[in-house]
């Protein structure tokens, strides 16, 4: 028996490796359809592609109730090129995630996003240095403050990893605010919330305090930070971006929540 060759770090040349991660990638579909447009139906706005439904992965019809977030769901179908790659389509796969999934758990939706107010990253602030305590004071002690005055409920802050003690109302309160939601908007700040590590911060997207660009920039202090001293790294970079477009995304059917 010939044994295999297991590929380290040292044994596995560059060609190697990218072949390795090839070979991991997903095969996409090719686009089958030319036109991807948005048609009223009811009291939504679905997405056709050459006059044939899109559906999603549970067999549902890919609509919305809002004609902006229909738009934009169009026009990412629209902008596929020769293959369909999910990557690139942050806003299905959220409404894809809203219409299979939570608005069948939405009591689960809520309590994962009010969960995160006994580790919330805003909570959480380094000993030093002395720079990096000073941008994590300034970006987040003020959406603390205003978690007080809209929710009444004040977040202890400490340094450390040590698990904080919160008070006991936190959780029910975000559950509380987090009730009116559908299960799109809902999904939404979902999505916000384990991409910035902080429901504080998901509720201030979703409630209008803060725009999604300063709220991104809170949400990554530490690693800007680290740039700041050792310079980016390119990998880093990319992923960056594409959880910003997510970011996007999920902001985008939070801003139109109301209208």
């Amino acid at each position: 028996m010939i044994p295999l060759r297991v590929a380290t770090k040292s044994s596995m040349t560059s060609t190697e490796g990218s072949a390795a991660k090839a070979s991991q990638r997903p095969v996409l579909p090719k686009r089958f359809y030319s036109n991807a447009e948005l048609l009223v139906e009811g009291d939504l706005f679905v997405v056709v592609l050459d006059g044939r439904f899109a559906k999603t992965p549970g067999r549902a019809r890919l609509g919305v109730s809002n004609r902006v977030v229909g738009e934009a769901l169009a026009a990412e179908w629209e902008a596929q090129a020769e293959v369909i790659d999910p990557a690139t389509m942050p806003l299905t796969r959220i409404i894809n995630s809203s219409i299979d999934g939570v608005s069948q758990r939405m009591d689960e939706a809520r309590s994962d996003i009010a969960a995160y107010a006994g580790n919330d990253l805003v909570c959480y602030r380094a000993e030093g240095p002395d720079g990096l305590v000073a941008r994590q004071t300034s970006a987040w002690d003020p959406m603390l403050s205003w978690f007080f005055d809209e929710f009444g409920v004040r977040l202890q802050v400490g340094t450390g990893v040590l698990p904080l003690t919160q008070p006991a109302e936190a959780p029910g309160r975000i559950l509380d605010m987090l009730r009116p939601f559908d299960a799109l908007p809902l999904t939404a700040a979902h999505v916000v919330t384990t991409l910035t590590g902080s429901a504080v911060l998901a509720l201030a997207v979703a409630f209008g305090r803060l725009s999604p660009e300063a709220v991104w920039s809170a949400a990554h202090v530490d690693e800007d930070w680290q740039v700041d001293q050792w310079g980016a790294v390119a990998e880093a970079k990319v992923q960056r971006e594409s959880r910003w477009r997510d970011m996007g995304a999920a902001a985008l059917v939070l801003g139109t929540r109301d209208a």
